[in-house]
């Protein structure tokens, strides 16, 4: 199948996908580039269309049924980056089962983040470092969105993300666990903390820290140990210390 205009429906509908509510609606979102697209058709991820430049069509073998061949006027259309890819696909959000918290010993939950970059980045912190699973709570920024997934480098679908919007189902679903905030102030500093499972370590949003609602549903709290003369650090760089430590 060949497109190469930018008023084709199919074309539209995909540019769509560059706004939430149609993200949510649909639940698709956009992949660009090959390293996307080859592991989300590796991890299982459903696409269901490839709009591939027609010069660079052989590297997109591995799923060639999905292919529609473009330019890059199409591409450009469709892209969200200032340097379009050679490709850019439409995937099948992945919904995970709330149950997997059940069998989770080392949980990631995060409030409210603003970010998309710093949700993608922390989402690849977490693969790296064993979390079994991440829990976003409050007004956090969408998972699909494309800055975000970018940001992730292929590991948005490596890791059971769900959300958990009532605060009494949090404590329902937690009620067991240690409870770990990272606070500015936490009573312990991390190199001295010793975890307990299964654990759920906590953070906030980027500007406003963890709610009050929180750090009271907290059963202790952490800080990173640093220099003074710094008042704190971006959000992911935290994030990806604390796990590392924990790992």
């Amino acid at each position: 199948m060949e497109i190469t205009s930018i008023s084709n429906e199919l074309v539209k509908q995909a540019v769509k996908l560059q706004q939430k509510k149609y993200r949510t609606q649909t639940k698709k979102f956009l992949l660009e580039g090959y390293k996307a697209i080859k592991e989300a058709y590796d991890y299982g991820i459903i696409l269901e269309t490839i709009f591939v430049e027609k010069q660079k069509i052989n590297k997109y073998e591995f799923a060639k049924e999905k292919i529609i061949q473009t330019n890059s006027a199409v591409i450009k259309k469709i892209s969200t980056t200032e340097s379009a890819p050679d490709a850019v696909a439409v995937g099948i959000q992945k919904v995970f089962d709330k149950n997997i918290l059940k069998s989770s010993k080392k949980v990631l939950l995060l409030e409210s983040i603003k970010d998309v970059g710093n949700l993608g980045t922390i989402i690849r912190s977490s693969a790296a470092f064993g979390i079994d699973a991440i829990v976003l709570y409050g007004q956090t920024v969408d998972l699909y969105n494309p800055k975000c997934v970018r940001a992730a480098v292929g590991n948005l679908w490596k890791i059971p993300i769900v959300s958990i919007e009532d605060f009494n189902e949090l404590k329902a679903e937690f009620k067991d666990y240690e409870r770990i905030a990272t606070l500015p102030k936490g009573e312990f500093f991390l190199k001295n903390y010793k975890p307990k499972y299964p654990l759920l370590i906590m953070f906030g949003s980027e500007a406003d820290g963890l709610s009050e609602e929180l750090e009271n549903f907290s059963t202790g709290s952490v800080k990173i140990e640093m220099d003074k003369s710094v008042e704190s650090l971006n959000l992911a760089a935290s994030v990806a210390i604390i796990l590392y430590q924990l790992s």
